[in-house]
């Protein structure tokens, strides 16, 4: 009985890696090849960001909307469903020889990450109850090699004869095993309770709306640098494969982070000093890639995105350390990530605005002063007032 419990407990997580690593690719692959896309498709640098801003947005407002159709769906079905969505945008994409197409499959895969997403920490904590914080960090890190992935793969497959339309639809077939696996995992998260009271409940919390802003403010950064880093490296004269490169040192940084800081931190219930060294790394790389970006380029990068994977594992476990039952634990989760990404697909457009004015400097100087913020509400994160901050306020009517 308890080998198969262990056999279980191993098959989810199993499953949980090979969802999570198909959820960055389509993201993090089209910025090693953006001269391409942009001589083909006629785009401009406000076009382009919507390859990012459209996905976060509708990565943001699809979290609110997931509870109930998780609730019709169940777990497993769902989990299906979004899969198979994933797979036909991703595989859509080798028609994408216009921009309206190339955007439209950019909003197929953003769908179906947002119902992902949206699953995957109530499972983690409705199966891992006592390792929340470690495979919360497993799972940041596998989202980020996948983005490592599809940043160094595509100019590789350039390079092999391929367009890039062509290499950007290989991101589909690492969807098919999980596929498989999401059809016969046995899954231990429960549909969660119908109707609106949990969504309710959870907005009326002040603590809500500061999880959303505070992982907003620090997943921002990401959002931008997938979408203009090779770029900005590009207009200094780097080839499409130095800046792929550039990405994927970025994204390495990030999984080795994402995994160590959480580990380091699972021995206190107070996450904030692991957390402001997070954002601190944030600040140094931004500072680097604004002010002397080629003076140590790799460096920037490297410790840019250690506090980016750093930030966003550690932000995941502190909403699931806000409450007890996985799942209100994993629906603000849900929530804090819905409103975070809105929020963070708003950065690379705000790039493209600074960069027509100030050139891609503005844009890192933007993160910089982001972060800052960020470090400001980081303190407010008490655990001794979790309990008390998530409250609903009552209504004059006597209800939240």
């Amino acid at each position: 009985m308890m080998d198969r419990a262990r056999t279980g407990t191993v098959s989810v997580l199993a499953l949980v890696v090979l969802a999570s690593v198909n959820l960055r690719p389509f993201l993090a692959a089209p910025g090693a090849v953006l001269p391409d896309i942009q001589a083909d498709t006629g785009m401009g640098n406000g076009a382009i960001s919507l390859l990012t801003l459209l996905p976060m947005i509708l990565m943001g407002g699809g979290a609110f909307l997931t509870p109930r159709l998780h609730s019709c769906t169940g777990t497993r079905n769902g989990l299906i469903a979004a899969l198979v969505l994933l797979f036909l945008g991703l595989i859509l994409r080798q028609w994408a020889g216009d921009s309206v197409v190339f955007i439209v499959t950019a909003g197929l895969c953003g769908v179906a990450v947002a119902f992902i997403q949206s699953l995957v920490p109530g499972i983690i904590k409705a199966t891992f109850p006592s390792n929340v914080a470690v495979i919360s960090g497993l799972y940041s890190a596998v989202l980020m090699v996948g983005g490592a992935i599809g940043a160094y793969l595509t100019p590789v497959l350039t390079a092999m004869g391929f367009n890039w339309q062509q290499s950007l639809a290989w991101f589909a077939v690492p969807v098919l095993p999980a596929l498989v696996l999401a059809a016969i995992v046995p899954l231990a998260a429960g549909t969660p309770p119908s109707g609106s009271w949990p969504a309710r409940r959870l907005l009326s919390c002040s603590r809500t709306w500061t999880l959303m802003l505070i992982f907003g403010l620090t997943n921002g950064g990401y959002a931008s640098v997938i979408a203009w880093l090779a770029a900005s490296y590009q207009a200094l004269g780097w080839s499409g494969a130095d800046s792929a490169a550039l990405v994927a040192v970025m994204a390495v940084c990030q999984v080795f982070c994402a995994l160590g800081l959480p580990a380091l931190a699972r021995r206190r219930i107070d996450r904030r000093p692991w957390l402001l060294l997070a954002l601190i790394m944030q600040a140094v790389g931004f500072a680097g890639l604004a002010f002397r970006p080629e003076l140590a380029p790799f460096l920037w990068v490297g410790i840019c995105g250690a506090g980016l994977g750093g930030s966003f594992s550690l932000t995941l476990v502190i909403a699931l350390d806000h409450l007890r039952e996985p799942e209100e634990a994993g629906s603000l989760a849900t929530m804090m990530q819905g409103g975070g990404f809105l929020i963070a697909g708003c950065a690379p457009l705000g790039m493209a605005v600074l960069g027509h004015w100030q050139g891609f400097g503005g844009g890192w100087v933007m993160h910089l002063l982001l972060v800052a913020v960020a470090m400001g509400i980081c303190s407010r994160l008490d655990p001794a007032r979790y309990e008390q901050a998530m409250r609903p306020r009552v209504t004059a009517q006597g209800v939240p």
